[in-house]
Parts: structure tokens; C-alpha cells; sequence
């Protein structure tokens, strides 16, 4: 950090603005979760489009309400939700790259497409690392801008690091069609089975695949309950074993909980499976009340979905 220099103030906090690079990992064993970006896919946007490496950590803002000025030039990129961004009070389209120039204010107001949209800065923010990632988990109390898991709060200042030559971007590069979600359509996610499946009624897979599934207001950066049909599994009672981003679990109520970044290192639930990273990314930027169907799907096409995902961040 020795080289970062302020880069924007927070004028307006909102209610969850935090700090992510790609996670914690390697770290579980002690009781630590990864954190990162709920919404995968938008946090990679935002750094591709103004020229950042993979792992470069963005500003993940969630249902909006944040308001920041900036303190000197610089170019950033807005992907993922559409929250009523606005610059200097004018509107703003995401999933393109713009000069932010000093005393500039850049603002995010409520949720129209989508929760979570993601800031992202030419050269990165930077942060001291805890355990070798900046990925803020504000339960822990780890990560973000201060190194101690605090969301932003009004007067804090968010440091960059001045870009790198040689990665430099277009201003007003913008993410192709195919890349910009509608996050306001019933989403499709896949989802691994996985050890317990079997101990399900062939009722309650029938259901769990075929019937469609709201998202419960309970949900945040841990897991998303899923309300709808009950589902019955034949095991009573099993030993807590890891839980992996994606994991499907199913407590006696019957209504399925998916377990995003910031969930538990261990759990006793049984499990339908898991979603995909990407199909946990769709889920993030899903409204309570909105529509999901869970899609059963292979190892190996999932795996190829990924890689040719990655593949365009390389």
C-alpha cells in the first residue's frame, strides 16, 4: 500500500458498501470463511472493463444508498445491479468504463435491476490484507478498507492504487449484450447434486426441480432461504461436515437454504447439492420475492460453463 493515494470520499454511507477481491481461500480449516463478490460475474465486469487483473479488489455496493466524491481523476466502471447510479446528479449507464473526474459525485440510489452493483478503479483499491486477501466479512471482522471487516461509513476515504503502465483502458469500453443480465427475470440455477440427494422422496425431488421457488427476505451475504414447496429427507440427524460456496441445505422445515460467501465453515443440515459459482452469482442479485428454479446439471458441463467464464477475465 505504500504507493496508494486517496481516491474517493464517502460523503453518503448507505446501508452495506464493502470492500472485495476475489476471497479468502485456503483459510477454512481455521474457522474462516472466503468472503469476495456475492455476484461474481458483476465484480469481474467491472474490473475487465477498466483493465484490472483478476483478484483486483472492487467496491460491492448493496441496494444502494452510498454517495462518494472523488479526490482526484480517475477512470472507473459500474457493472452488475442497476441502482440508480447518477454522476453529478445526471443519470448513468453500467457496464462501461468513464472518467470520474475530482469533485465528482458519484451516487447509487435504490434498486432498480437487480441489489448488488459493483465500482470498480482503474489500478485497484487498496487495503492492508488479512490472511492474503482484502475480501471484507463483516461478521469476522476482517478485511475491507480498514483491514477490520467495517462496510464503508460516512467520511471514510477509499485509496487506490495508481494504474499500472501497460493495462491501461479505453474510456467508455463497454461489456457486450450478452454479458448484461436481466436481473429482473425468473432465474434458472444450476445445481450439483450432491451426497445426500438419495435421502430425498422421489416426491421431494420432483418438486425441488420442477416447481418454481421464491426468494425468502431472509437472506443476505451468508445464504438465501428458498421458499416453496416442503421437502422431506429421510435423514434424521448426520455429523456437520464442510460447506462449500453453492451448498443447498435443508433444514426440518423443508425450505432449502443456498449458502453464499460469507456462510458457515461447517454444517449438519443435508444438502440436495450445490449451485455453481455462477448460478450463486444470480442468485446474489435476486430481490426477496422474485422467482428461481433449481436446474440439476453435470460436473463436467459446469466445469466447462466456468472455464469459459474465467476464460474471458485471463
Amino acid at each position: 500500500m505504500s504507493d496508494a493515494v486517496d481516491g474517493l470520499r464517502v460523503m453518503r454511507a448507505g446501508p452495506l458498501a464493502l470492500l472485495q477481491d476475489a476471497g479468502r481461500c485456503g483459510v477454512r480449516r481455521l474457522g474462516v470463511t472466503q468472503g469476495g463478490p456475492a455476484d461474481l460475474h458483476g465484480w469481474a465486469w467491472a474490473n475487465h472493463l477498466v483493465g484490472n487483473a483478476w483478484g483486483t479488489p472492487a467496491l460491492e455496493v448493496t441496494f444502494g444508498g452510498l454517495e462518494l466524491v472523488a479526490e482526484r481523476d480517475l477512470t472507473v466502471a459500474v457493472a452488475g445491479a442497476d441502482l440508480g447510479a447518477t454522476l453529478d446528479g445526471a443519470p448513468l449507464d453500467g457496464w462501461r468504463s468513464f472518467s470520474l473526474e475530482a469533485g465528482q459525485r458519484l451516487a447509487f440510489a435504490t434498486p432498480v435491476n437487480g441489489l448488488r452493483a459493483y465500482l470498480a478503479v482503474a489500478g485497484g483499491f487498496a487495503a492492508p490484507p488479512v490472511l492474503g486477501s482484502v475480501a471484507c466479512v463483516v461478521r469476522e471482522g476482517l478485511g475491507g478498507h480498514d483491514g477490520r471487516g467495517h462496510r464503508l461509513a460516512e467520511g471514510d476515504r477509499l485509496r487506490v492504487t495508481p494504474q499500472r503502465a501497460g493495462r491501461g483502458c479505453e474510456l467508455g469500453h463497454e461489456a457486450p449484450s450478452e454479458a448484461r443480465i436481466d436481473y429482473r427475470r425468473p432465474a434458472e440455477l444450476s445445481l450439483l447434486p450432491g451426497a445426500q440427494v438419495g435421502e430425498f422422496s422421489g416426491e421431494s425431488l420432483y418438486r425441488a426441480f420442477n416447481a418454481p421457488w421464491r426468494v425468502d427476505d431472509r437472506a443476505d451475504r451468508m445464504g438465501v432461504r428458498l421458499a416453496g414447496p416442503p421437502l422431506s429427507c429421510r435423514m434424521t440427524s448426520m455429523i456437520s461436515e464442510g460447506i462449500g460456496l453453492g451448498a443447498v441445505q435443508v433444514p426440518p422445515d423443508g425450505q432449502p437454504i443456498a449458502l453464499l460467501n460469507d456462510r458457515q465453515t461447517i454444517g449438519g443440515y443435508p444438502r440436495l447439492g450445490a449451485l455453481t459459482p455462477l448460478a450463486c452469482s444470480r442468485l446474489a442479485q435476486c430481490l426477496p420475492g422474485q422467482e428461481v428454479r433449481l436446474k440439476a446439471v453435470a460436473t463436467e458441463p459446469a466445469l466447462e460453463d466456468y472455464r469459459r467464464f474465467r476464460a474471458a477475465f485471463a
